[in-house]
């Protein structure tokens, strides 16, 4: 035998040494009938599916059927918890800080008392009649008045009596008052009585405020009534977006926006949104330029500021309907949707043009700057027949090489009480900002004013006092001339140039 063949009978198996092997059957014996009668004799001691002993063995495998169930439903109750948990987080981070949620309740899983992993959660039955942490319930006086014999005779005006009692009532305080459980507290009537009170006072104030944000639009907000609008302009497709505002004032806050389109009329692609405030609270003497005015004097109401407010963005309107077709620079007007007046933008890719006081410009451009701003007092008084009535630096724009008037809403006729006053102010204002700005062809006050109106108001030694008294008594000879000879009505929306108006609605 070759080497190999020794080595393959010296090795030993890895599973250790291998038992001896089951002795050869031959055939024979497999073909016997005596193996078969014992292989069924062996077949006989198992009970048969009939037998009752074989019925223990299905409740056997029942149980063991049940308690898998049981197993999947626990695993399945776990699941479900998890993903409860998940949707109280998302519910919480969509909420936020917000006074108004939503709820995910109907999305849960579990039912809420299935939900309760610690005592804590669950409320069993407890005796609170000898809770020492419980205050004391004060009791009814009697019909008669009073209590007890002799000496122990106690009233109903009795002090502890009394301090219960108070300390009982304030349990019927609001809600948002934290009053304590009052604890061996006994309160006066004096006391009681001025808690009660401020109480009271801090709900009414509480209301006023609350009544004065929802109706009211605030520096650089806007009230839930202006805010439905602008919702309904974007809707219906006048607007694509409204980006934000750029420009607050003491009546209005000026909103950026991205224009959309209009079957009536082309809507520039950027647009202004001005705001008129519902609150007169910061310009509180409107009613001095539109209560005098013979176009809106019957319709002025000074008990409903809502109406006073869409008569001021009316006015607007019309006033740059007006300026426009006299060729002056301004706004086009888009749309007035109430209080809210759409106007064209003036500035490039939401940067708006700069006022005339925040301008840099040289002696030659300031100076055209002032011929211009001459021309255009010239053209709004006599073709257009106003009175800027707040014409300054601030109410000026510079774009395009152009001067550009905005803010027209307070603008009134000359024919106006104070029309004529007005505008010596804003002659006022022009020559004393186009002197500071070291344009030497600037006139005075006085000649500025001549020049604009027409007029040949004596300057004489130039004071002040006796010129604004010749300006009163013009504005006194011409009001009456005006009574005697009447007002012409004022032009319609359509002959005015302007967009149609939207019916008033007290929403």
């Amino acid at each position: 035998m070759d080497q190999s063949g020794v080595a393959a009978q010296t090795q030993k198996s890895p599973w250790g040494p291998a038992g001896p092997a089951a002795p050869a059957c031959p055939l024979t014996e497999v073909m016997s009938e005596q193996l078969a009668r014992q292989l069924e004799e062996e077949n006989a001691a198992f009970p048969s599916l009939t037998d009752p002993a074989a019925d223990l063995l299905l409740a056997e495998d029942g149980a063991d059927t049940t308690s898998d169930l049981m197993l999947a439903q626990m695993l399945q109750m776990q699941f479900d918890r998890e993903f409860d948990d998940q949707l109280r987080r998302e519910e919480k981070k969509f909420n936020g800080d917000s006074k108004v949620s939503i709820s995910f309740e109907n999305y849960r899983m579990v039912h809420p008392y299935e939900d309760s992993d610690s005592s804590e959660d669950e409320v069993d039955w407890q005796d609170t009649r000898h809770d020492p942490y419980r205050a004391d319930k004060p009791q009814a006086a009697p019909r008669r008045g009073f209590s007890g014999k002799g000496k122990n005779i106690t009233t109903k005006h009795d002090e502890d009596a009394c301090g219960r009692k108070n300390t009982a009532r304030m349990d019927n305080f609001a809600p948002e008052v934290q009053v304590g459980d009052g604890l061996g507290l006994k309160l006066s009537n004096q006391v009681f009585n001025a808690l009660k009170q401020h109480c009271y006072s801090e709900q009414r104030r509480s209301a006023r405020l609350h009544d004065k944000k929802e109706h009211s639009t605030a520096e650089q907000a806007v009230d839930p009534r202006t805010r439905l609008l602008m919702y309904k302009m974007v809707n219906a497709g006048v607007l694509e977006n409204i980006n934000g505002c750029i420009s607050t004032g003491k009546e209005s806050v000026v909103f950026h926006a991205d224009g959309g389109r209009m079957e009536e009329q082309p809507v520039p692609e950027e647009v202004v949104l001005k705001v008129f405030k519902t609150t007169l609270n910061e310009f509180k003497n409107r009613d001095r330029y539109i209560k005098d005015d013979y176009r809106f004097k019957d319709r002025f109401s000074k008990l409903n500021p809502r109406k006073v407010i869409r008569l001021w963005a009316e006015k607007e309107m019309h006033n740059l309907s007006r300026m426009k077709k006299a060729g002056i620079p301004c706004p086009d007007v888009v749309l007035l949707k109430k209080h809210i007046l759409v106007m064209s933008f003036i500035g490039k890719q939401s940067v708006p043009a700069p006022k005339l006081k925040d301008v840099s410009l040289g002696a030659e451009e300031m100076t055209e700057a002032y011929h211009q701003v001459l021309q255009m007092m010239q053209q709004l008084y006599q073709d257009c027949n106003l009175v800027h009535a707040d014409l300054s630096e601030y109410n000026m724009l510079w774009h395009q090489g152009k001067v550009w008037l905005i803010d027209v809403s307070q603008s009134v006729e000359p024919t106006h009480p104070h029309g004529l006053e007005f505008l010596f102010r804003d002659c006022r204002n022009v020559s004393t900002f186009f002197q500071k700005r070291g344009v030497s062809e600037a006139m005075s006050v006085y000649h500025l004013f001549n020049a604009v109106s027409g007029l040949d108001v004596p300057v004489g030694a130039e004071d002040e006092a006796l010129f604004m008294a010749e300006i009163v008594a013009l504005e006194k000879r011409n009001e009456d001339h005006v009574q005697k000879r009447g007002r012409k009505t004022f032009p319609a929306a359509s002959e005015d140039g302007g967009p149609p108006l939207e019916p008033d609605s007290d929403d």
